[in-house]
């Protein structure tokens, strides 16, 4: 079976004191729910073979987001796997969302696991900015590689 593939976009900003602030959210659902550390994420998504991830990046933004992915210059961030086996693939895109401004996608599952219910739950239950230092802990561990490429891309600044 080959491996699941996603693709998604770190947004970053600059604050007024010279630093950087990225954007992530907290993934939405039960098992996240009483989670903080380790169980917030960059927009992301699955796609298929056929489909480039840089357009899979944009799509899942917007489904994960209600909101369009800044226009800019996006930065490849390279790939990293996650402990589910899963490959990343991200960008970073200069942008100043305003969380507030977020309307979650939503998916379903069976909860209580075999209770034969099917819930909706939010792929993204909030939004944040953060400094990198601040999201790091917070961002799934498999992900916490493309704050230190931003960083590297911006000089040492994130």
């Amino acid at each position: 079976m080959p491996d699941k593939r996603s693709a998604g976009l770190l947004v970053y900003r600059r604050t007024a004191g010279g630093g950087v602030e990225v954007l992530i959210g907290h993934m939405g659902g039960p098992f996240w729910a009483s989670r903080e550390e380790s169980s917030w994420s960059i927009p992301k998504g699955e796609y298929e073979p056929d489909e480039a991830p840089e357009a899979a990046a944009r799509r899942e933004f917007l489904e994960e987001l209600g909101l369009p992915a800044p226009d800019g210059e996006w930065v490849h961030l390279g790939e990293a796997r996650q402990r589910s086996g899963k490959l990343v693939t991200a960008w970073a895109v200069e942008g100043d969302l305003d969380p507030a401004g977020v309307v979650p996608g939503t998916f379903v599952m069976e909860w209580p696991p075999r209770s034969g219910v099917q819930e909706e739950f939010p792929e993204i239950d909030r939004v944040g900015w953060f400094a990198p230092e601040a999201a790091a802990p917070l961002l799934v561990s498999g992900q916490r590689v493309f704050l230190e490429r931003l960083s590297a891309h911006l000089g040492g600044r994130a």
